[in-house]
């Protein structure tokens, strides 16, 4: 570690988490406003109803103006790959830029392609072929939000692969295990799932707007109506993928779960800590704060999303750290001494094969082959760096669910109101609609974070570091292009904001096909 400038690790950190946030600001309305227009434009080809189409053009606009601006920042994150992490490129990309290739020839074109007949082919072509052509950039934007999370689950869940000693690097085995592995499927579902919540909420917030001015009542009904249910259906998907994806975390990523739970002192029959304000740490030389001022607890919770048993046993920070012989749990003390048995037993077969030595080189693969698994935490010395902001992975887990929930409450209550056909009567219902789009964004960056401050410090669990990940580049760069990313971007967001909020103001009768 002493030939490692933390200063470039901590900026090169910052701004690849810069560009993923602003990226994450527009990718999930593309991900769920797609399927709604299509789902729209389905009601009208087979209605006939003008107003529908209507509908359809106006919630395509707003689409397609968030579609541009957010392919700007996510050609930028990919480039940041080989500009900030070469060396986390040259580890394991034979393995991760193959999604990431499928993703540009495959899903990107596909987008691409249809994009044009979605926009421009309004009585040029049949309607039934301008509404495949909806559902395809629907099924395109998925496709391409599948191959990138899939790269992302494989760094949180190294599967399907093989470390080749003589090249250093990471080779794939197996795409379909890859591709298919449990946290891979669980990530891409839950993700775009996120998404169609955040967009619904964003056409019933724009949609209650309408009723509040007293225009296009109609409109905003019909809207709401297909946005409430699409909404009400992926909350609830969202509350099984979310479940899941919790018990791959407690077995795959066992610290990020303790993290997020601040669970400090592992436990049989573990309490879920349903709200809680942790204490702000005394001890500058450990930041993590390990006791709470106050909390609400749902007795063997935990226990139970962990493993589906209310006496299961769970882990904390300080059984991973120290170890738990009773519950054959390795310490870190002992992973970091395996770590570096790993990496000096790579250098030794290097030695040898230079030297011809073939004994020592039959050795030290041995050697290496035995203990790779552990291979990341040779790079340490002091297991309190191995652990993730624990307030951070704390608060944002339960901000995500505790939106989550107002989320699903409220598509229940606007469904309802509109069956009552009392809804541009509740004025409160109204406003909560529009206040709680800027919610939505708040959760769904919450989740983001979540998932990748609470597995640092690593970059590919258990065998890469993001301190060994970065670009042996000078620091002042980094800094330098972190300010123009966050200049560039923060334009971007306001122009967006200006042009859609413009198009709102417009309405859905004017500057049509």
């Amino acid at each position: 570690m002493e030939n490692i400038d933390l200063g470039l690790v901590d900026w090169s950190r910052a701004q690849f988490a810069l560009t993923a946030m602003y990226h994450w600001v527009f990718v999930p309305l593309t991900l769920g406003l797609a399927f709604i227009v299509a789902i729209m434009e389905s009601i009208y080809v087979k209605t006939g109803k003008e107003e529908w189409k209507k509908i359809t053009l106006f919630w395509m606009k707003l689409f397609g103006i968030n579609f541009a601006i957010g392919v700007a920042t996510g050609i930028i994150l990919e480039f940041e790959f080989g500009t900030n992490w070469s060396n986390y490129s040259w580890f394991v990309g034979d393995i991760f830029g193959a999604p990431l290739a499928i993703e540009g020839i495959m899903a990107f074109f596909l987008e691409s392609t249809f994009i044009a007949v979605m926009f421009f082919g309004w009585n040029k072509v049949s309607k039934k072929f301008h509404l495949l052509s909806s559902w395809l950039v629907a099924f395109g934007a998925n496709l391409s939000a599948l191959w990138i999370l899939v790269a992302n689950a494989w760094m949180q869940n190294p599967v399907g692969m093989r470390f080749n000693p003589d090249t250093a690097r990471n080779e794939m085995e197996n795409f379909w295990e890859v591709l298919l592995s449990p946290t891979a499927v669980n990530k891409f579902l839950h993700t775009v799932t996120s998404g169609y919540v955040l967009a619904a909420l964003f056409v019933l917030g724009v949609s209650a707007w309408f009723l509040l001015k007293k225009r296009e009542q109609l409109f905003a009904k019909r809207s709401m109506v297909v946005a409430a249910t699409f909404g009400l259906f992926s909350t609830l998907f969202l509350v099984v993928t979310g479940d899941e994806s919790a018990r791959h975390i407690a077995t795959i990523q066992p610290m990020k779960f303790a993290a997020m739970e601040a669970l400090y002192d592992g436990q049989n029959n573990a309490p879920l800590v349903a709200i809680g304000i942790l204490e702000l740490p005394q001890d500058p030389e450990h930041p993590n704060p390990r006791e709470f001022a106050y909390k609400i607890e749902i007795p063997n919770m935990l226990s139970y999303m962990a493993f589906l048993s209310p006496r299961a046993f769970v882990p904390g920070i300080n059984d991973l750290i120290n170890g738990n012989p009773e519950k054959e749990i390795i310490s870190y003390y002992e992973k970091i001494r395996r770590g570096k048995l790993a990496i000096q037993a790579l250098k030794n077969y290097k030695s040898a094969q230079k030297s011809g030595d073939a004994a020592l080189e039959e050795e030290s693969l041995k050697i290496f082959e035995t203990h790779y698994p552990y291979f990341g935490y040779g790079y340490y010395d002091n297991p309190d760096k191995l652990i993730p902001n624990v307030p951070i992975s704390f608060y944002s887990f339960r901000i995500m669910v505790i939106l989550g929930v107002h989320f699903g409450i409220l598509f229940m209550v606007i469904l309802y109101f509109l069956y009552k056909r009392k809804l541009e009567k509740m004025k409160w219902l109204l406003w909560v609609s529009i206040l709680t789009v800027p919610l939505a964004y708040i959760a769904s960056e919450a989740g983001w974070v979540l998932a990748e401050v609470g597995r640092q410090p690593w970059v590919i669990q258990d065998l890469m570091p993001t301190l060994s990940a970065v670009s042996k580049i000078d620091q002042t760069s980094v800094q330098i292009t972190f300010w123009l990313f966050a200049a560039i971007f923060t334009t971007l967001l306001i122009a967006e904001i200006k042009i859609m909020l413009t198009q709102i103001k417009k309405g859905p009768n004017e500057g049509g096909h």
